[in-house]
């Protein structure tokens, strides 16, 4: 019997388009004889949505036809079978229904890849792919990752970060960041991808415009030192906190002074379609030595294992070419396309990378099923509203 895979894809983010194409690709490239894979379309608003158009790249050309004429469904857990149910529920005909074994969340950005839909499956109590919770959350925050990793003894550039209050008083702001920081500057949302809301800042007045962009898009804004001299090599990991391993690694090739999200996404598929991340100028493997090659994939490792991720991530460094240094930059707990690119080229097919992260989220499911969560006492047979000692009532 095929095992049923719900495939999750869309939600509400600034990267929604991005995760249809990701979420697509890796839809047609499932074994199917494996598995029964159902298309789950997450709308803007994170409603969800399913069909045989769903899974249809071309019918999101018009998303509106594509939900009038898809099932909308929510996610119900009886007597621990989970299933897609029609919502609202018909009357007086029969309503679909369609019992699912396992969750692959192909999203990107807040709302759906920093946790909270990872936090909603696991309440739901289905198996799902990825990442847990905080390992998801964590992985979205640049702020707090790198206090993780610094503490772990990966190399990370400080950094400042800032709030709504600090951004209310924009000049004493500027100042703190020209004190400690200097030009050129990176400004970043603390919890977003893609490159969406990240520019360079060279001087006063584009500093500023870097930040009023960044706080369009989150309540917190890092800052860190732009590297003059910076090439960027990235590699995946597959695996969880015990056991993992990297891919190849690649150099993105890019335009201006960061890889835009029209790098990423757009320059590369005019006339063609986009095909996400796979689709980024790069060079495949990363014209390094092997020694910086092998630098670079234990680190991964090593990083990847001390955020406890699972399944497969992408992590971007960066090397300083006037010292050779070299710093993790961000981890991608659910990169564009799934950065199959990069394993292709160690004798891992994007089939066989899919197959693998499954098992990775069964092998999780069954684990915590061996774990106690729950401890009687008869604490409740005691209970009083009124006078009870150390109560919270």
């Amino acid at each position: 019997m095929r095992l049923k895979v719900a495939m999750m894809f869309g939600g509400k983010s600034v990267e929604h388009e991005v995760s249809v194409i990701s979420g697509i690709q890796a839809l047609h490239s499932m074994n199917t004889e494996k598995y029964e894979v159902i298309p789950v379309y997450l709308t803007k608003k994170n409603e969800m949505y399913t069909g045989p158009g769903i899974g249809d790249i071309e019918n999101y050309k018009d998303i509106d036809s594509l939900l009038k004429n898809s099932r909308r469904v929510i996610m119900v857990n009886d007597n621990d079978r989970v299933s897609l149910n029609e919502y609202p529920a018909k009357k007086f005909s029969k309503n679909y229904s369609q019992e699912i074994d396992v969750v692959f969340p192909v999203v990107h950005g807040t709302n759906v890849e920093d946790g909270a839909l990872q936090g909603y499956l696991k309440t739901m109590g289905i198996p799902f792919v990825g990442c847990d919770v905080t390992a998801s959350a964590v992985g979205m925050d640049k702020y707090i990752q790198k206090q993780i990793l610094k503490k772990a003894g990966v190399p990370v550039l400080d950094a400042l970060i800032f709030t709504m209050s600090d951004y209310s008083e924009t000049d004493k702001m500027m100042d703190r960041i020209e004190k400690e920081i200097g030009y050129p500057v990176i400004v970043k949302p603390v919890n977003l991808g893609s490159s969406v809301g990240i520019s360079i800042a060279k001087d006063r007045t584009s500093l500023t415009a870097a930040v009023d962009d960044a706080f369009r898009y989150a309540t917190r804004v890092l800052c860190e030192h732009a590297i003059s001299k910076l090439r960027e090599v990235n590699c995946s990991v597959l695996g969880d906190e015990n056991e993992a391993e990297a891919s190849e690694c690649e150099e993105p090739l890019h335009s201006e002074d960061i890889l835009s999200y029209e790098d990423k996404y757009v320059s590369n598929s005019k006339g063609s379609g986009s095909k996400g991340m796979a689709s980024v100028a790069r060079v495949i493997p990363a014209e390094i030595t092997k020694e910086k090659r092998e630098e670079i994939r234990e680190m991964a490792v090593k990083a990847f294992k001390a955020l406890c991720c699972n399944g497969v991530a992408r992590i971007d460094f960066m090397i300083d070419e006037e010292n050779g240094s070299l710093y993790f930059n961000e981890i991608n707990t659910i990169p564009g396309s799934l950065a199959f690119y990069l394993w292709e080229p160690v004798g891992v097919p994007y089939r066989d990378l899919l197959d693998r992260m499954i098992g990775l989220s069964l092998k999780r499911k069954r684990t915590e099923d061996n774990l106690t969560f729950t401890f009687d006492t008869n604490i409740l047979n005691s209970a009083s509203l009124s006078g009870s000692k150390g109560g919270k009532l």
